[in-house]
């Protein structure tokens, strides 16, 4: 009887813990959220951002500027939304690469998933490839699996020369990613015309100018379902940095697990391309700093990746439409001149005898 007290008590004390860790997390990003919101390259006053979202979500009868509310609820909410979704996709996508591949350089932009997404997309989008049928996701989606079986491919042909493993399979990422850039910027070339090709290589870089409601019913599911998958398997991805061959051993089906998990990552990166274009860094450098700050095991590392994520995209668009007045940047040079750095800082101060992974 002592004994299920205790386990009671257990228990009670983990539902007590998740629930708190739940709500403060609910709360930062309901914070981050609100400032993705209310800071833009148009000044808005932070009543008016209270009173557009009360009349929006409780059917309130606030007096509200026609303008102000658009600019609150169709152009900054949609961003923010979008912004968390993109930024925890793409961290949660860096973990589990990390993991799988066991090297701390494999991302979705690096190994140029990112890059074959980009294609598929723009071949849909240009071409009219499917006569309507394939949407841009799903061609995103093409090129994204396209992508990542060149480079197991040519990691499997180039097997035994030079090199580790893991160095090939970076190597591979490498060729892929310019491989596909260039198929993309030949598409562009003789598709599209010049204001075509300036609006396309501008979302290329990451662009959510044009994001809108419809993007947001699309990126949340997408995160949502993404995510859960791969946290479904954090105790596989435990097994997985030391190896397929220890996580075989511990009964652990190593190619299911594998297909799985890659279909999710791929899925996640190649609609989030189709929405705002591919942005690098963001799941290089997150799942580090998430690891410093929670180790390595993958019930936790997963989720708060996801967060830092999503704050950290969300952060770096408010600076895209604030850093130069009257233009707004590409995301995707902001998570560059932060992701850069930051990087440099995590590889020079971390101890890599914390990290299990393999650094070529």
């Amino acid at each position: 009887m002592s004994e299920l007290r205790r386990t009671r008590h257990a228990m009670s004390q983990l539902a007590g813990r998740t629930l708190f860790h739940a709500l403060w997390v609910s709360m930062v990003m309901c914070g981050v959220l609100l400032a993705g919101i209310s800071i833009g390259e148009t000044v808005i006053p932070w009543q008016h951002v209270s009173h557009t979202l009360a009349n929006r979500l409780f059917d309130t009868q606030y007096a509200v500027d026609a303008l102000d509310a658009g600019i609150i609820w169709n152009y900054r909410l949609t961003r923010a939304l979008v912004s968390a979704c993109c930024g925890a996709c793409l961290a949660v996508s860096g973990v589990v690469l990390q993991s799988l591949l066991r090297n701390a350089l494999a991302e979705p932009y690096l190994l140029g998933i990112s890059a074959g997404a980009s294609t598929g997309a723009v071949l849909i989008a240009l071409t009219g490839l499917g006569a309507g049928i394939i949407s841009m996701s799903l061609g995103a989606f093409i090129g994204a699996l396209t992508a990542f079986l060149f480079v197991a491919l040519l990691a499997m042909a180039a097997r035994g020369k030079s090199g580790s493993a893991t160095t090939q399979i970076i190597l591979a990422g490498i060729a892929s990613s310019q491989l596909f850039n260039a198929i993309t910027s030949l598409i562009i070339t003789r598709s599209a015309n010049a204001e075509q090709a300036r609006g396309i290589m501008f979302w290329l870089l990451g662009n959510l100018s044009g994001v809108r409601w419809p993007d947001v019913v699309l990126a949340i599911p997408t995160a949502l379902i993404g995510i859960v998958v791969c946290f479904c398997y954090a105790r596989h991805l435990d097994a997985f940095s030391f190896g397929a061959e220890s996580a075989a051993s511990l009964g652990i089906p190593v190619k299911r697990t594998r297909g799985v998990l890659i279909a999710a990552v791929t899925g996640m990166t190649a609609i989030m391309v189709s929405i705002v274009g591919a942005i690098g860094f963001v799941g290089l450098v997150i799942p580090h700093a998430a690891r410093l700050l929670v180790g390595n095991q993958h019930h936790r590392l997963l989720p708060v990746s996801a967060l830092i994520g999503a704050i950290f995209l969300i952060v770096a668009d408010v600076i895209s439409r604030t850093l130069l007045p009257g233009q707004v940047l590409p995301i995707g040079v902001i998570t560059a001149l932060v992701g850069a750095p930051a990087f440099a800082i995590i590889l020079i101060r971390g101890n890599p005898g914390k990290c299990p992974l393999i650094l070529w």
